[in-house]
């Protein structure tokens, strides 16, 4: 009988799982990113200013956890940002053209923070759509890779997170969503958005999978 002895409460396991880091960049993460540019102060703290709060306070401090975690325990870190292939943005989607978001290649804008750069052997995959799954050949790589679970995390948590948790479901994957290490405009669209997808994913606090991979869980 379909779901009888099926779950998406599962563990991450070394060898089998990885952690997807979706968008945490400059453009969008960085307090001189191109998605705050032209704002006035005012404007830039009505429209932004609990997102950035929210990065600075939680969510990237809980990237790190998460990270550093996964790190440790060999579960492997793969990075996507929005980027173009072009220096003009041609080969973008639609979507991104209507919306105005240009990343060119190879910018700063493109580049991880930081605060949560990838090591030197990690995976980065640019894309030109919201989904990584549908505008990169993330799932071919978690194939070889011999990934079965994956953890996602980052920004924003109901646009481009939300797509890579809804298309890795549906490609097969068990898909962990760390709640707290993701953020978006206002607190009404981030509960919004877990309460949307919560039956595509497991939905974990950065402690409790961090207590997860050091075999400290419950």
């Amino acid at each position: 009988m379909p779901g009888t002895n099926l779950t998406r409460d599962v563990p991450l396991l070394p060898g089998r799982s990885a952690l997807l880091v979706i968008d945490v960049q400059n453009f969008c993460c960085h307090a001189s990113g191109g998605m705050f540019a032209g704002c006035t102060p005012a404007a830039r703290e009505t429209r932004f200013g609990y997102y950035e709060r929210q990065l600075q306070t939680v969510a990237v401090p809980n990237m790190q956890r998460a990270i550093a975690a996964c790190r440790a325990r060999g579960v492997e870190v793969i990075y996507t940002t929005i980027e173009a292939l072009t220096a003009d943005g041609r080969d973008q989607s639609l979507d991104y053209k209507i919306s105005g978001i240009l990343v060119p290649k190879g910018s700063w804008e493109a580049r991880v923070i930081a605060e949560i750069a990838p090591a030197a052997d990690e995976i980065f995959l640019p894309k030109t759509a919201s989904s990584v799954f549908n505008a990169t050949n993330v799932e071919y790589v978690l194939r070889n890779l011999g990934v079965e679970r994956l953890a996602i995390m980052g920004v924003v948590t109901d646009q481009c997170v939300e797509s890579a948790v809804r298309d890795a479901c549906d490609r097969g994957f068990l898909v962990t969503l760390v709640t707290d290490a993701c953020a978006t405009l206002s607190q009404e669209r981030h509960d919004a958005s877990l309460r949307a997808i919560k039956g595509y994913c497991r939905q974990v606090a950065t402690a409790a999978l961090v207590a997860e991979l050091s075999g400290k869980g419950g």
